[in-house]
């Protein structure tokens, strides 16, 4: 096989993987994550049934990766849009309020999710996944950590938290209290980042999943 027949059959493997993982994020959405096969998401990202085990073990290893991408994109576009800053306060605030916007606006998914996490499998060590810690870690250390080592399993751990907090069905809490506590924790001000009643643009309530999923990105652009 020819290099370029190679990066051709490549870029093709990668947006099929892409589609599977936006058709898992929209129909685990919808219809919620027992009522989703592996077969409809093959048919709804339109590719062979076949394919799904190629890239990933099994349903939960599937849905896991596409929110962990979800996620992951969306605090990468909270922490990077216009005006882009470096002061740490501000960028912490966005990373909150990007993925408590998630639990607000994509309940059924993120409570899905989270009950994935309680499974034997736990967190499946994917690039997404990976991708996600690292911009997470990130954020601790712009915060001012010492000690990003020990500071960000805790910053993890009250996201974690506090999404399972907003998604338990009948008692979820709203998202004021539970983000005042998280500001309140980091010395965070209540006008920072997009506070309640506030919408950023292009935020989680954008229905439109497509540039999270990018089918269109050249191969070697693999960075986000």
């Amino acid at each position: 096989m020819s290099p370029r027949s190679a990066s051709v059959n490549e870029e093709l493997r990668r947006r099929s993987r892409e589609r599977l993982l936006q058709a898992a994020v929209e129909l685990v959405s919808e219809r919620g994550y027992e009522a989703t096969t592996l077969g409809d998401i093959a048919d709804r990202a339109g590719s062979a049934r076949g394919l799904v085990s190629y890239y990933f073990p099994g349903k939960r290893q599937l849905v896991q990766s596409a929110v962990h991408r979800l996620m992951h994109r969306t605090l990468e576009e909270a922490l990077e849009r216009e005006p882009r800053t470096e002061d740490g306060r501000e960028r912490m605030a966005r990373a909150i309020d990007a993925i408590l916007g998630l639990a607000r606006d994509r309940t059924v998914l993120m409570r899905q999710h989270m009950a994935g996490l309680l499974q034997a499998e736990g967190f499946v060590q994917c690039p997404e996944q990976r991708r996600l810690a690292e911009l997470l870690r990130d954020t601790m250390a712009r915060h001012g950590s010492r000690d990003v080592d020990a500071d960000y399993p805790m910053l993890r751990a009250l996201l974690m938290g506090a999404v399972y907090a907003m998604v338990l069905p009948n008692v979820g809490m709203p998202i004021a209290p539970v983000r005042a506590e998280l500001f309140a924790r980091y010395r965070l001000d209540w006008g920072l980042g997009v506070p309640p009643g506030a919408e950023a643009p292009g935020g989680s309530r954008d229905t439109d999943l497509s540039r999270f999923f990018a089918t269109g990105v050249p191969a070697g652009d693999q960075s986000k």
